[in-house]
């Protein structure tokens, strides 16, 4: 397969295993779009998560409830990443180069993708559907993966 059909492959697989109740298509849309606003802050403020002599030397103990939640975030950010990192390589070793770099791509473009397809989600729950027909998922996949 190529990166681009790997890719596919893994959101197909996701998609109609895990996210075809509407509860669970609009949780994601809520954490895609957090996801999204903390890729947003880390542009403001990127000297503070790489340079700042806290976070190498373990982070001194905040002083305030900002200063808390500033610690907080930087290290769920490097445990993030770090997982992120492990996964690929684990991945690397059990799949494939290719597979582990299509997950870690995935892991990172997903809040993109999951605001994409779950924008509806809010709408459909009102309307009382709670399940994912999936039918206009089928268009883009292989015949012998529609099961």
């Amino acid at each position: 397969m190529t990166f681009r059909e790997e890719l596919q492959k893994q959101r197909w697989d996701d998609h109609r295993y895990y996210h075809h109740n509407r509860i669970n298509q609009f949780l994601h849309l809520l954490s895609a779009s957090c996801f999204l606003t903390s890729y947003g802050l880390v542009f403001f403020h990127p000297a503070a998560l790489l340079l700042s002599p806290d976070l190498l030397g373990l982070l001194s103990p905040a002083t305030d409830l900002v200063g808390f939640i500033s610690n907080t975030a930087l290290v769920w950010l490097f445990v993030g990443l770090g997982a992120v990192v492990f996964r690929t390589v684990h991945l690397f070793k059990l799949m494939g180069v290719q597979s582990g770099l299509v997950w870690m791509a995935k892991i990172f473009t997903d809040p993109f993708h999951d605001i994409k397809i779950y924008q509806k989600a809010p709408y459909y729950i009102l309307k009382g559907e709670m399940y994912d027909t999936m039918e206009d998922w089928y268009d883009d996949v292989p015949l012998d993966q529609q099961t």
